[in-house]
């Protein structure tokens, strides 16, 4: 007999954690991606620290992605060194991206996207490498996105005044309702 006090799980529960567990390294890749893409676009500065702490992270989850299909210790010996070599790559090209002389060729937003799309190639390339569906499709995402955060930067003066559009309609009606709700209050003359 189980005690009513000791809460039981479901294998369906274990399972669903263990999924998010296990998806949410790609889920916090895609995260902060996006944030140092935005960061940058939005700041007009290159955050080269913010990369390099990044790009190791990103290592990381793609060895662990590819590492339950090593089956002995040379192949994961040659997974972690051909992931080693893939980011790296992508370190020297960003860093070029980088330089004072590339940069002046380039607006703030276009090397943020320019990066980003670099990014989310590297990102796919190494899913396909991995034979990772995960890092493929953040890959894939990751590409997406990258039409999204042009359109929103250029379309930014345009959201802006939308959205003061909608509250300003949103105020009107919420003053008008809460009108409506107050009883009407005798006045006195």
């Amino acid at each position: 007999m189980t005690d009513p006090a000791i809460p039981t799980t479901s294998p369906t529960t274990v399972r669903n954690a263990n999924f998010w567990l296990y998806e949410l390294p790609f889920a916090l890749v895609l995260v902060l991606t996006v944030f140092g893409v935005a960061y940058t676009t939005f700041s007009r500065q290159p955050i080269k620290g913010y990369w390099e702490v990044l790009v190791p992270f990103i290592v990381l989850v793609c060895i662990s992605a590819g590492w339950q299909n090593a089956s002995d210790r040379a192949d994961r010996w040659r997974l972690v060194i051909t992931q080693a070599l893939h980011w790296l790559a992508f370190v020297v090209v960003r860093n070029m991206l980088l330089l004072p002389t590339v940069r002046r060729n380039f607006r703030a937003n276009a090397t943020g996207l320019a990066i980003f799309t670099l990014l989310s190639l590297g990102t796919f390339t190494a899913g396909v490498h991995l034979l990772s569906w995960q890092v493929c499709l953040l890959g894939l995402i990751m590409a997406l996105g990258i039409r999204v955060l042009a359109w929103v930067e250029n379309s930014a003066l345009f959201l802006l005044l939308i959205a003061a559009a909608v509250l300003g309609f949103v105020a009107v009606v919420w003053w008008h309702w809460r009108e409506r709700r107050e009883p009407s209050r005798p006045r006195l003359s």
